[in-house]
């Protein structure tokens, strides 16, 4: 991080909603693609966008260094990404996919890797989501979620056996049943 936005986030953090606006809009596309790997649909990431702007612009004054405002913004909205995926597990969607959803294996392939992902625990879900749809380092995990860097490895070693198990399965039952 460079001097000149350190000084806009202590701008942004004396009350100057300008400065705060500009760290958020260079952030925007990292933050929307990260919220869109998380809860794939685009009226969802909008509504994480939304809620992580403004519960960090409430709680900017509480970010004690400046420089790990980047971090410290990703955990917000990962926490946000988070809670409507819990809300969301409480709602039934629909009864049957539409005609349309069920025409190629490739397609449906993906939605059972989709599936299997956002069956992970929380945690997991979040570090499988970050390492391979965001492309972060495994440190770079750990730094984002606070976790040890063995503890990162641990959790997606853990991830990808799940991942691996839980699409074998289908197609086992496909050969046996």
């Amino acid at each position: 991080m460079n001097n000149g936005q350190e000084d806009q986030i202590r701008r942004a953090q004396a009350g100057d909603s300008e400065a705060f606006i500009q760290l958020v809009k260079g952030l925007e596309r990292q933050m929307y693609s990260m919220a869109k790997s998380i809860v794939r649909n685009d009226e969802d990431s909008a509504d994480v966008m939304q809620e992580t702007v403004m519960k960090a612009y409430k709680a900017l004054s509480g970010l004690k260094e400046p420089a790990f405002f980047n971090t410290w913004l990703f955990r917000i909205l990962i926490n946000e990404c988070n809670m409507i995926l819990r809300r969301r597990d409480r709602v039934v969607v629909m009864s049957e996919p539409p005609e349309h959803l069920l025409v190629s294996s490739s397609f449906g392939e993906d939605m059972d890797l989709r599936n299997a992902v956002s069956s992970l625990e929380e945690i997991s879900r979040t570090i499988v989501i970050l390492h391979y749809y965001q492309g972060l380092t495994l440190q770079e995990i750990a730094g984002l979620l606070e976790l040890s860097e063995s503890a990162v490895k641990t959790r997606l070693h853990r991830a990808r056996k799940t991942l691996y198990e839980s699409l074998a399965e289908p197609a086992e039952r496909k050969m046996n049943g």
